[in-house]
């Protein structure tokens, strides 16, 4: 099974005791196996694990929060548009942007009772079903579909489910 091919930063606030590429990586897989319109390597995603302060920007200037998240996404295609390219597997398609903020994660990973990489693995495939137009925010129905997807590809992980 293919997945987006994910272009990553890693921040050096995100420690070395983790493989966050493979990690990324697997998660990206799981992902597909789950929504197959992301099941294709010309589908391009960049990933940055940075810090809170770079995050919070981002929110600040894009969502008009301020303060930081611990993920955003996004997305470069409508719904539609994603679906039109997981037809076309072949041609490029830029799916969009993802950035994590390291503290954030790390401290709703201990408020949750899991570990940093299962959290960070659960927040890489919320924000890519985002980017392939899924949304929780937009009715109880959407995000019960995201969800699922979610806990399906979680567990491909080996990760519990985190709506539990």
């Amino acid at each position: 099974m293919t997945a987006p091919t994910l272009e990553i930063d890693i921040d050096p606030v995100w420690s070395e005791t983790t493989d966050w590429e493979n990690l990324a990586n697997a998660a990206a897989q799981a992902a597909a196996k789950v929504a197959p319109e992301l099941a294709h390597e010309s589908m391009l995603v960049s990933l940055v694990l940075a810090d809170d302060e770079e995050v919070h920007e981002l929110n600040k200037q894009w969502r008009a929060k301020d303060k930081p998240t611990n993920v955003l996404s996004f997305p470069m295609l409508s719904r539609e548009e994603v679906l039109s390219a997981a037809e076309a597997p072949d041609a490029p398609a830029m799916l969009g942007d993802l950035i994590l903020a390291h503290g954030v994660c790390a401290r709703e990973a201990v408020e949750k009772g899991v570990t940093q990489d299962a959290h960070t693995s659960h927040l890489i495939v919320h924000g890519l079903l985002h980017l392939a137009g899924y949304d929780h925010e937009t009715g109880e129905a959407d995000a019960e579909e995201m969800e699922g997807l979610e806990r399906k590809a979680l567990a491909l992980l080996g990760i519990a489910d985190p709506y539990a």
